[in-house]
């Protein structure tokens, strides 16, 4: 995928992700403060905007930092900076890269999520984005054919219905102890919806 496809990709799958704003928010208000559809809502369309301004040659590394800087500075938040954290990491591990393949994303991936677990000091169980994440992208270390984000879907989904019924270890959900049993966590489950809006751009015409 070259930078221009990446582009066009990002720019429909962020679209498609700043319309599940209410859902975060509602989900988020159950046991943190109700900021993370806003955070990603304004997130996504600074996101656009940014991508857009871009030199018509930018590599793929160079839309993912701005597309990480961006969503750090839109709307200042601890899970904004988690976000940007992964999508640094992300950039640099493909640096100078003029298109990607499979493996060039399995190694964002890889990349991204130990960057993530070292800013939020947080670790599979934690009820956190990385319980929908780290599933996701060993589906993807196991599915590199067309299934693979469809496999990536199911087991973010699964991840976060797994720990739905734990206690959340991490940020302001921490504070309220066992009132988080029962809730999905809502960093794990916007990064589901962005998974689901990447499909859907993916086959958009």
């Amino acid at each position: 995928m070259t930078g221009a496809e990446l582009r066009v990709l990002l720019d429909h799958a962020l679209e498609l992700l700043a319309k599940n704003e209410d859902e975060l928010r509602d989900l988020d208000s159950a046991i943190g403060d109700g900021d993370l559809g806003i955070t990603v809502s304004r997130g996504a369309e600074a996101a656009r905007k940014a991508i857009a301004a871009l030199p018509p040659a930018s590599t793929p590394s160079e839309i993912i930092r701005t597309l990480g800087t961006t969503i750090a500075s839109a709307n200042p938040s601890s899970f904004s900076a988690l976000v940007a954290t992964g999508l640094l990491a992300a950039s640099r591990s493909v640096a100078g890269r003029e298109s990607l393949t499979v493996a060039d994303v399995m190694t964002m991936a890889q990349q991204a999520i130990p960057a993530i677990a070292k800013r939020g000091k947080a670790e599979i169980g934690d009820k956190t984005v990385l319980d929908a994440l780290v599933p996701s992208v060993a589906a993807l270390e196991a599915n590199t054919s067309d299934g693979a984000l469809e496999a990536m879907i199911a087991a973010a989904r699964k991840g976060i219905d797994d720990t739905a019924a734990g206690v959340s270890r991490k940020g302001r959900a921490a504070w309220l102890g066992e009132r988080t049993i029962g809730h999905p966590d809502p960093g794990a489950t916007a990064y589901l919806r962005f998974l689901e809006a990447l499909r859907e751009a993916w086959v958009r015409p």
